[in-house]
């Protein structure tokens, strides 16, 4: 039972609503940040070390595609598995079992010894690391009110920035210091450590001791939700999980592009070794990170003026489309840092996207199916950049590193899927997952 019920129902975002007594769920959001630094630690320490493990180990540029579209595709498999799994066993289990097996797997990567041990190893940290986003939005579901929820799932998001920082700060040392498979030891270990914080410190809203009631009230503000339970099967007919999966999967690739081929990029370009990586990849994912909490603050702004969702959702999307798109210049750059602008420009547009992309699946989808929503475009995501990670090893191995025209496609990519979701839902309205329901009973 719930301790308190909010007072008034509210339909509007411009509705005034008393400040609630407490902030428990920023401790909350806190957590959520911890685990997504560890996860983007944890898959960012094969890129910088790719080069290094190259030279050690003999692998090609297209053995190294391959090793990236394995963690990929286990990625893209697993997506769907843990959105059920997190909506039918619960957050608390759910993300334990993430993180828990996501930090062996990462560890795993230290007994790897050829570029088949690696793929092996980055599979199985794939199929553990796809259940963070699901986990992580459904719970910002749960413990914020709609008005809220793109700058909670701004601020921890802006997690894969500041992990992708300290991978750059931390594995360069540790590799340098120790070998490489220290690197993978002691930031795979991280998660253990964040998942005994996470069961001493969570509990459901309306369980938990340290919620007030004026708090418990301010996060259930939104009128009540449908409590239908509908599988995956059938979401997969509604236009609006295709608007998100469709924008997941033009747009997720380009991520990964950056997360996994940037240094490489720039060694070629640049020749930046591993010892001189770690600033570049500071500037550019630090940018990301206020693009990230600037792009939920963003919609959060306009709603805050009185437009509507949708209005304000897809304004804050096609300003970050824009911005992507100079990054068409960055090959031809022939200093370094001007390169590591624009790349940086476009990686905060990224996460601001990313931020109301995600927020719009809350906008249209109520909490009991969202962790499934959010794994099915996430599966979409990871299904294409497995196929543009195998390409492009196979295209800068066949045109002797020539990176221009991978550029080209991520500055349109943006623009591209935000047409599909214009297209698909033209006024993010939401899902009506009852009128199914009743078809298929």
């Amino acid at each position: 039972m719930n301790r308190a019920q909010p007072e008034t129902v509210l339909a509007e975002y411009g509705s005034r609503v008393p400040r609630p007594a407490g902030y428990y769920r920023w401790v909350i959001c806190g957590l959520l940040f911890a685990a997504t630094v560890v996860n983007y630690t944890d898959r960012q320490v094969l890129g910088i070390l790719a080069d290094t493990l190259q030279e050690s180990i003999g692998w090609s540029e297209k053995e190294y595609g391959f090793v990236v579209a394995a963690f990929s595709a286990a990625y893209a498999i697993a997506q769907m598995l843990w959105g059920a799994v997190v909506d039918r066993g619960g957050l608390r289990l759910g993300y334990s079992l993430a993180v828990a097996l996501w930090s062996l797997a990462a560890m795993a990567h230290a007994l790897a010894r050829s570029a088949f041990g690696f793929g092996v190893a980055r599979f199985g940290l794939g199929l553990s690391e796809a259940g963070n986003f699901p986990a992580a939005v459904k719970t910002v579901a749960e413990w914020f009110p709609r008005r809220e929820r793109a700058l909670a799932v701004g601020l921890f998001n802006a997690g894969t920035n500041v992990g992708a920082i300290v991978a750059p700060l931390l594995v360069p040392w540790l590799a340098l210091t120790w070998g490489w498979q220290s690197a993978f030891l002691i930031t795979g270990g991280l998660g253990l450590f964040w998942l005994v914080l996470w069961l001493l410190l969570y509990a459901p809203p309306e369980h938990h001791p340290r919620v007030s009631p004026e708090e418990l009230a301010y996060i259930q503000q939104d009128p009540p939700e449908t409590d239908v339970r509908v599988p995956w099967a059938t979401l997969i007919r509604h236009r609006q999980t295709w608007a998100f999966l469709l924008a997941k999967a033009i747009t997720d690739p380009v991520w990964w592009f950056y997360l996994f081929w940037l240094p490489k990029f720039l060694n070629a370009e640049h020749g930046i070794e591993l010892s001189q990586v770690a600033l570049p990849l500071i500037v550019v994912y630090l940018a990301a990170d206020c693009g990230s909490i600037g792009g939920g603050w963003l919609s959060g702004y306009f709603l805050r003026r009185g437009w509507s969702v949708n209005r304000a959702r897809k304004l804050a999307m096609l300003l970050c489309a824009l911005c992507v798109l100079p990054i068409i210049a960055a090959p031809g750059m022939t200093n370094a840092w001007a390169a590591i602008c624009l790349v940086s420009l476009a990686t905060a547009a990224h996460q601001g996207w990313s931020t109301n992309l995600f927020t719009t699946t809350s906008d249209m989808f109520p909490k009991k199916v969202l962790a499934s929503v959010v794994g099915i475009g996430g599966f979409a995501g990871a299904t294409g950049g497995i196929g543009f990670q195998v390409f492009t090893g196979w295209f800068l191995g066949y045109t002797d590193k020539w990176y221009a025209p991978l550029f080209w496609l991520c500055s349109l990519a943006y623009l591209l899927a935000l047409g599909a979701v214009h297209l698909l839902v033209p006024r993010l309205e939401p899902a009506n997952l009852e009128a199914f329901e009743r078809v298929d009973r």
